[in-house]
């Protein structure tokens, strides 16, 4: 049986960890065991960032419209409540869109909440 070379497979192996350790500081971009650790490090905050940036950007929009909902007199639960109870059924992304950039049309909503 031939015996296996690693040669071509090592140097395509490590040049995918350098390639992706590209701009990191000191060993981290030079050595591959200090660059591979740090990519899979890294290959792991960008895992956990992608799901706490759908909880931040959730956060924000009910900060947006608990405020534009308290400048009308209502706060954020009563008028999310107030909207669930008249079945509109409109998400909090486009709420907090309407809250800074229509406010005409989220006055309406917000009468939409008192009435319900």
């Amino acid at each position: 049986m031939a015996r296996i070379k690693r040669a071509v497979n090592a140097h395509k192996k490590r040049r995918k960890i350098f390639k992706l350790a590209k701009g990191y500081w000191g060993a981290k971009s030079k050595q591959y065991r200090a660059a591979s650790e740090q990519v899979r490090r890294s290959l792991r905050y960008a895992y956990t960032g992608r799901k706490l940036r759908k909880r931040d950007f959730r956060r924000l929009w009910i900060v947006r419209i608990n405020a534009a909902a308290r400048l009308s007199g209502m706060s954020y639960s009563t008028f999310i409540s107030g909207l669930k109870k008249a079945n509109v059924n409109v998400n909090r992304k486009m709420l907090a869109d309407m809250a800074v950039n229509d406010a005409a049309g989220f006055a309406q909503l917000v009468e939409l909440a008192k009435n319900a």
